[in-house]
């Protein structure tokens, strides 16, 4: 069995997108295609009704090419517990109500028991807010997730020698 693997919206967004003239954006899209192609198969890969909402939106033509990555992609229905669990987070971690999606992806990984989270937005989700969330699951019986980008993914493939 895999690890699992959530994969919020940047991921299909910088798979999806044209090559960016800033380098910085340009490198993580190579980032993010490169964990796509050698990578991927090592993960149970999971997304989830939000990834397609958030998808769906903008640009139709954009919107078509993010939904296309998802093709095959296994994805976490909304439960009952979700948007509770998220207005908790939201709470906790101070995420502003134009941001509730960050608590959602959050709450839909804990709730299905996710072993990674795999995002280029770390705003509200950064290492201080994940402890935080961390204690709170604990004290409930849930797990949190890591949260990773896909250049902390490579680098953890490189040193475990798995890189194929």
């Amino acid at each position: 069995m895999n690890p699992s693997l959530y994969l919020e919206t940047t991921i299909p967004s910088y798979l999806a997108a044209r090559t960016s003239s800033n380098p910085v954006i340009a490198i993580k899209q190579s980032a993010t295609h490169e964990f796509f192609e050698s990578l991927r198969h090592k993960y149970d890969l999971f997304v989830s009704d939000y990834v397609y909402e958030e998808c769906e939106k903008g640009d139709e033509a954009a919107a078509k090419r993010r939904l296309e990555w998802l093709n095959g992609i296994e994805t976490l229905k909304k439960t009952p517990k979700i948007e509770p669990l998220a207005e908790i987070y939201m709470q906790l971690l101070s995420i502003p109500k134009d941001s509730a999606i960050d608590a959602r992806h959050l709450a839909i990984c804990c709730i299905y028991g996710i072993d990674f989270l795999l995002s280029w937005n770390f705003k509200h989700l950064g290492t201080r807010s994940m402890l935080i969330a961390q204690k709170h699951n604990d004290k409930h019986g849930l797990s949190t997730p890591e949260m990773l980008t896909p250049f902390d993914l490579i680098e953890k493939n490189n040193e475990e020698g798995s890189y194929e």
